[in-house]
């Protein structure tokens, strides 16, 4: 990939589902996220859900990636609630297979967590499988450093990763 481009995040709608369990189904998803057949539900309760924004990354009006932030203070004992006030989670793959390995992932990434932290976030957390190193990488290249795991939660064994907003000059 040359350049940085720039990327599109819109809100997921209704008949963004077929698209996004298409994704689900494929292998880079299931290796991390789980089967699709057993969480066939995940994108509605996202859409549902108040504390979280579930978005379709774009790239020249193309949609290539999933993405969600929320707030994790609204899950009691999340391994984020130690991150201040007003703090966001993250969560995101991309979803052609074609497009792995070229980049988009820490760049839309970083993008993302600009966003957040234009709208008020001062620190995001994000919680990869340990093993799952392209994804670890992506997010040390969008400025997330490990800061604490592996651990088990509810949701599953990660690395805890943050990326806290600088402290104005």
């Amino acid at each position: 990939m040359t350049g940085v481009p720039l990327y599109r995040f819109r809100p997921v709608l209704p008949g963004d589902l077929p698209l996004l369990y298409g994704w689900r189904a494929q292998p880079h998803w299931a290796e991390w996220w789980g089967a699709v057949e057993d969480d066939r539900g995940f994108f509605e309760e996202a859409m549902a859900d108040p504390h979280t924004a579930a978005w379709i990354v774009e790239l020249d009006g193309r949609p290539i990636a999933y993405a969600q932030d929320y707030d994790p203070h609204a899950w009691p004992g999340h391994h984020f609630a130690h991150l201040p006030p007003g703090a966001r989670g993250v969560d995101q793959s991309i979803g052609p297979a074609e497009l792995l390995g070229r980049g988009h992932g820490s760049a839309f990434v970083r993008q993302h967590v600009e966003r957040l932290f234009a709208a008020g976030a001062g620190a995001i957390g994000t919680d990869p499988h340990p093993d799952n190193a392209r994804a670890i990488r992506a997010y040390a290249k969008a400025g997330f450093a490990v800061s604490g795991g592996p651990v088990e939660t509810p949701w599953g064994r990660c690395l805890l990763m943050e990326h806290r907003r600088a402290a104005a000059v």
